[in-house]
C-alpha cells in the first residue's frame, strides 16, 4: 500500500508528496479509511508511530470536500510544544490546499494571545489547542465552536494525567452533538474508556503495538550509584559518537544542575524546563530540531513533545516511575525506521521499577559493565562511610523538636 491508494485530492496528495511520505506506518494505514468513512474512532499507539499523520490526512481530506469559511476541526493536546508541533504538519501538509489552522497555548506575551484571538476571528479552518487556553478564548466570547464537525483528542492519556479532564468535557458541552470524534492515546487505561464511552458514537477501536519500543533500539542499562551517575553521563558524551542526544531526568532541579555540569565540561547542551519563557523554549526545540545543538536535558514533558528525527541518543538519568513513561522516553530515538541507543541508569532504589519496565516490554534490558575508571568512585565512597560511622559510635543523638 502506498497513500496513493486513498486517493486523497490532488493538492492533498502534492503535499503528502512534499513531505516525503511514501509507504503508510501501520496506524495509517487501518485508522485513515475509518476516519474517511466518518467513523468515531478510538486508536492506541505509541509514539513515533505517524499517528499524527493517521487523523490529519483523512481531516484535510474531509475540509477539502466543504466550504472553507469555518472553524471545522478542533484538536486538543495535552502541551503547548506539541500543538505547536501539530500545527506544523498541517502547514506541510496542507501547504497546497489553502487550508488554514493556528496553535492556540498558553504561555506566550501579549502579542501572542492577539495573535490567536485575531486567527479565531478570521474562522481559521483548524484549531491546536490545549485545554486551559482554548477555555479563555471561549469565556471571552470571541470563539465559537457550533461548526466543529471534528474533535480530535490527541495523547488522551496524558492530557488526563495533568488535570484536563474538566476542562475537556466543558469544551465538549460548546459542541455540537453531530459530529466526528476521534481519540488518540499510547495507552488505554480505565478512565481513557470511560472517556470515550462519554463523548464518542459507536467508536471503532485501534489497537497497534502497545507499549512495545521500536526494534531499532539499542536498550542498555548501567547498574551504578547515584555519585557515578554525572561522571558516567560525561564519559558516555565525551567518548560516545553521538551527534543528537535528549537526556531526561526526574525533576528540574537536576535538569539545571546537570546542565552545569554539561557546560563546565565544554559540552553544548541547554536545559528545557518550566522555567523558561515560552519563546526560550521554542528556540531551544528549534536549534535541538535543526541540529544546531546536540544535546537537550529535560523531564517526561520532553518525551511527548519533541518530534525530532535523527536523535541517537537517549539517556534516562533517572528510571522514570511509570513503565510507559520509559517507553515514550526512548520512543524520541529510532523513528521513521532508523536506529538508535537507550541508556538507563539503575541505581538499587530502581530495581522495582526496572522489573516493571522489563515485564512491560517482555524482555530483558541489556546490562553493561561501568567502565574501570567509574569503579573506583564508588570504592572510595564506601570506605568513607564505615569510618564515619567510627567516629560517630558512642555519641548520643539529639532530638529537636
Amino acid at each position: 500500500m502506498t497513500f496513493q491508494d486513498f486517493n486523497f485530492n490532488n493538492e492533498l496528495t502534492e503535499g503528502v508528496t512534499s513531505m516525503g511520505y511514501i509507504t503508510p506506518t501501520p496506524i495509517q494505514g487501518m485508522a485513515i479509511p475509518l476516519i474517511l468513512a466518518g467513523k468515531d474512532l478510538i486508536a492506541c499507539a505509541q509514539t513515533g508511530t505517524g499517528k499524527t499523520a493517521a487523523f490529519l490526512l483523512p481531516v484535510l481530506e474531509q475540509i477539502g470536500r466543504t466550504a472553507k469559511n469555518h472553524t471545522s476541526t478542533l484538536i486538543l493536546t495535552p502541551t503547548r510544544e506539541l500543538a505547536q508541533q501539530i500545527d506544523q504538519q498541517v502547514e506541510g501538509l496542507a501547504y497546497f490546499t489553502g487550508i488554514s489552522s493556528i496553535a492556540v497555548f498558553g504561555g506566550g506575551d501579549g502579542h501572542v494571545y492577539e495573535q490567536q484571538r485575531r486567527g479565531i476571528q478570521n474562522n481559521v479552518n483548524i484549531i491546536i489547542a490545549t485545554p486551559g487556553r482554548l477555555i479563555a478564548h471561549l469565556t471571552s466570547g470571541i470563539l465559537k465552536l457550533d461548526q466543529i464537525n471534528h474533535l480530535i483528542l490527541d495523547e488522551a492519556d496524558r492530557m488526563l494525567d495533568m488535570g484536563f479532564s474538566d476542562d475537556i468535557m466543558r469544551i465538549i458541552s460548546y459542541l455540537p452533538k453531530e459530529r466526528q470524534t476521534l481519540l488518540f492515546s499510547a495507552t488505554m487505561p480505565g478512565r481513557i474508556r470511560n472517556l470515550a464511552k462519554s463523548v464518542l458514537n459507536n467508536p471503532e477501536q485501534i489497537n497497534i503495538a502497545i507499549s512495545q519500543p521500536a526494534a531499532g533500539i539499542d536498550q542498555q542499562i548501567y547498574r551504578l550509584h547515584d555519585q557515578q551517575k554525572t561522571p558516567l553521563l560525561q564519559h558516555l558524551l565525551k567518548d560516545g559518537n553521538y551527534l543528537s542526544t535528549i537526556i531526561f531526568a526526574s525533576r528540574k532541579e537536576i535538569v539545571k544542575a546537570l546542565y552545569k555540569e554539561l557546560k563546565g565540561i565544554h559540552l553544548k547542551a541547554e536545559a528545557f524546563h518550566s522555567d523558561l519563557e515560552q519563546k526560550e523554549r521554542e528556540e531551544i526545540l528549534l536549534r535541538f530540531k535543526n541540529k544546531q545543538l546536540p544535546i537537550i536535558i529535560g523531564t517526561d514533558a520532553l518525551s511527548r513533545g519533541i518530534d525530532v528525527e535523527g536523535i541517537d541518543l537517549v539517556v534516562n538519568y533517572d528510571v522514570p516511575g511509570d513503565a510507559e513513561d520509559y517507553v515514550h522516553r526512548i520512543g524520541r530515538t529510532a523513528r521513521a525506521a532508523t536506529t538508535g541507543t537507550a541508556i538507563t541508569f539503575v541505581n538499587h532504589r530502581d530495581e522495582r521499577r526496572l522489573k516493571s519496565i522489563e515485564e512491560l516490554i517482555d524482555r530483558k534490558i541489556t546490562q553493561h559493565p561501568l567502565p574501570e575508571h567509574l569503579n573506583s568512585i564508588a570504592e572510595v565512597r564506601q570506605e568513607a562511610k564505615p569510618n564515619q560511622n567510627r567516629n560517630n559510635r558512642g555519641k548520643k543523638r539529639v532530638w529537636k523538636k
